[in-house]
């Protein structure tokens, strides 16, 4: 191949001229297509590997209107919980024959209408996202939805009926990581959360008030304190409000466990001790909740599943006769050092107060 062939992309129309056939016959040749014969097809085929000629996929979509890729947005990749769903969905993806684009918003709102636009610009097949934390209006969707392209959200999702969802049960998971803590002894429990406008934040919250009300415990609003990212930063941050308290919690929820561990760590260097002063559970069941001492108690989130069904909604969706439909996956308590409490070793709650 000479050093030209090789600064410029090769097109069908660069093989059909050195081949003096048209390119429609080339383009043919190379989709095997029955009326062409065999020699011109290998003809074709190995001037195309010679001269390093790839399909343009995206060309492609815009002649046909439709593509086999799959848009997957999400809000941060380097998340330990994120990647085990795009994982998820890309092997499920693969094994329906489709590929997939990610891109990620940055929990930013202005990013996911951009990174719709373009999605919908190359002609993905359907779209698969989780919301941005500031996303509070949904209009932006029906680019997809009102041309008939399949949009099921995963995780984060809307507040509104009419679309596809895979999700877990967030209530009973926040109910059930605050019956943890009650269970192990705490009286006074904190709830870090995400902002309540998130149907799954809120849902949580509504769990960790529904298990303290059961159980006769103190609901006080100033126990529950919201972040905007749920990111590391703004776990020292919560913890650092927590502890301006006048009566300090023995037990916190936190909404995700990037924020328990970063909690937990900032109150272990301020003289606390975990679980014994205060009980700490997370959610998702990220492998940093193993890395650290103690070891973070947490929901199991099933992320990688998460990511399967979404792409098993997509294929159901891209049939004729599909309705809109949900599925909805179990969580459960994962118990470890940082809720393993002994009764008998507990101390009265620490107090601000003179």
């Amino acid at each position: 191949m000479s050093q030209e062939d090789k600064k410029k992309d090769i097109t069908i129309y660069d093989l059909a001229s050195e081949l003096k056939i048209s390119a429609s016959t080339v383009s043919r040749a190379l989709n095997d297509h029955f009326s062409i014969g065999a020699e011109t097809k290998k003809a074709v085929r190995k001037l195309a590997k010679e001269k390093g000629y790839r399909t343009n996929v995206i060309a492609s979509s815009l002649r046909t209107n439709k593509s086999s890729t799959i848009g997957i947005m999400v809000t941060w990749i380097n998340r330990p919980f994120i990647s085990s769903l795009i994982a998820g969905a890309e092997k499920a993806a693969k094994e329906a024959g489709y590929q997939v684009i990610i891109t990620q918003t940055h929990d930013d709102i202005e990013m996911e209408k951009a990174n719709l636009k373009m999605l919908y610009g190359i002609r993905v097949s359907a779209l698969i996202v989780s919301l941005a934390m500031e996303t509070n209006d949904y209009s932006h969707f029906d680019l997809f939805l009102d041309n008939g392209m399949p949009v099921i959200f995963a995780d984060r999702i809307p507040k509104k009926s009419n679309v596809s969802m895979v999700n877990i049960n967030n209530f009973n998971a926040g109910f059930d990581a605050t019956q943890h803590l009650i269970d192990q002894g705490c009286k006074r429990i904190a709830h870090f959360g995400g902002l309540p406008h998130q149907t799954l934040y809120e849902d949580r919250c509504f769990g960790y008030k529904a298990a303290l009300k059961k159980n006769n415990l103190y609901e006080g609003e100033e126990l529950i304190i919201y972040a905007n990212q749920l990111s590391a930063d703004e776990g020292k941050r919560l913890a650092e409000q927590l502890l301006t308290l006048d009566v300090i919690p023995d037990g916190i929820f936190c909404a995700n466990d990037t924020v328990a561990v970063s909690a937990m760590k900032y109150l272990i260097s301020q003289g606390y001790n975990v679980p014994e002063d205060i009980a700490i559970i997370g959610f998702n069941d990220d492998p940093i909740c193993q890395l650290i001492n103690p070891t973070l108690s947490t929901i199991h989130h099933p992320a990688e599943k998460l990511g399967e069904y979404a792409v098993a909604q997509v294929l159901l969706a891209l049939e004729k006769d599909y309705k809109i439909a949900t599925t909805t996956l179990d969580t459960y308590v994962v118990q470890r050092g940082s809720t393993d409490r002994k009764i008998k070793q507990m101390k009265p709650l620490k107090s601000n107060i003179g």
